[in-house]
This record gives structure tokens, sequence and C-alpha cells, in this order.
């Protein structure tokens, strides 16, 4: 009993730190994809300029260990006069490192469409804008669905770095379990628990559409 006591015994503990867990995920996945897109129109882009400032940024992030994002962003901003709490340092952090991977996940799909219909846009009168749009995108979306799934299966895990840094989330448990004198082994299969409960919803979704919506190479 002493494995279900370390749940019971701790709940507003796991439930705080597991809610803070899923508000990192979806605000750091929510900028990411924005931020992500806007990083692979930058790459498909005509303007070099653009071009070379997508594809240094997804160089440099994708090549960073995320631990060093982190501190960057939670004690470099400071230096900058940039002052937030710990929190939206690590969404500022896990959305600067996982926009690089989305970036890549939508440029694959875009790569997926036949020149042909990017050329027949612009025959039409199109620009680059309205093409990607209204012709590329639409058609990329069943090629960029199950990578973005990988990586915010990806994001999700990676939000317990954060613990690190002062942000009271799953990672964080152990710590306070260890504090209260409690059963860390108990705790950490509880944490376990958590994120497969967190993360095979996502899988399953991943999947299906794999079978769903699998483009013909």
């Amino acid at each position: 009993m002493s494995f279900v006591n370390t749940l019971t015994d701790n709940w507003s503990l796991f439930l705080e730190a597991f809610a803070n867990t899923v508000k990192l995920f979806l605000l750091s996945g929510a900028g990411a994809l924005v931020f992500g897109t806007a990083l692979a129109v930058c790459r498909v882009s005509p303007v070099p300029a653009l071009r070379a400032f997508g594809t240094g940024y997804v160089t440099l992030l994708r090549n960073t260990p995320l631990t060093l994002v982190f501190f960057f962003v939670a004690f470099g901003f400071p230096y900058l006069q940039i002052n937030f709490d710990f929190f939206v340092f690590a969404v500022i952090a896990l959305t600067s490192y996982t926009s690089a991977f989305v970036c890549e996940a939508i440029r694959s799909g875009i790569n997926t469409v036949p020149q042909g219909q990017a050329e027949a846009a612009r025959s039409i009168g199109l620009t680059f804008a309205q093409g990607l749009r209204f012709v590329i995108l639409p058609q990329a979306v069943r090629a960029v669905v199950p990578p973005l799934t990988s990586v915010a299966n990806a994001l999700l895990k990676n939000t317990t770095i954060a613990a690190g840094f002062s942000v009271a989330e799953a990672g964080s448990i152990r710590a306070n379990l260890s504090e209260l004198g409690e059963p860390v082994l108990n705790g950490l299969l509880w944490v376990v628990i958590g994120f497969l409960i967190l993360v095979i919803p996502l899988t399953v979704i991943q999947h299906r559409l794999e079978r769903l919506w699998n483009v013909s190479r």
C-alpha cells in the first residue's frame, strides 16, 4: 500500500506539478507552432536573407543542448534587463528550441508537394505568400501532421528540464518527495505513469494519422 499512499498522501503535489507540465506543453507547443511555421516560410522563401536566417536559426538550435538554451534564457535575459519569472523563461526556452524542429517538419511537408503546384499558383497570378497559403500548405498538411505529433511528444518530455530552473512541474516531484521523506522510487514510478497517460494519446494519434494520411512517395 505504500506505493499507492505515495500518490494519495501527496496528491496536491502531483496534481500541481502535472498541471504545470501540461501548461508548459500547451503554451510552448502553440508558440513553437507559430514561430516554427514562420521559420519554415523563411526557409522556402525566395528572399536569400530570409533563407539564411531560417537556416542559421534551425542549424544553431537543433545542434544546441536544450539545457544550454534554458541557461541562456534564464540567466542571459536578465543581463539584457528582460525579467520574467522562471515559468515564462521555461516557455520561451522550450518554444525557441522546439520551433526549430517544427520548422523542419513543416518544410519537409512542403517539399512533398510537387513543384508544378507552385508554378501553377504563380501562373494564375498568386504571390509567393498567397501560393504558400492557399495552394502549398493545404496539400502539405497530410505529410506534416504525423512528424509534428512526434515533435509534440518530444516537447512533452522535454518539459522536465524546467525542474532544474525552479519550475514546479513533473520533473521536480522527486526532489520534493525527498524533502518530505517519502519513498522517492515510488514517486518516480508515479511520474512515469503520469507521463505515459499524457504521451500514449499522442502516440495513438500519430499512428492513426500515419495510416489515414500516408502520402504516396
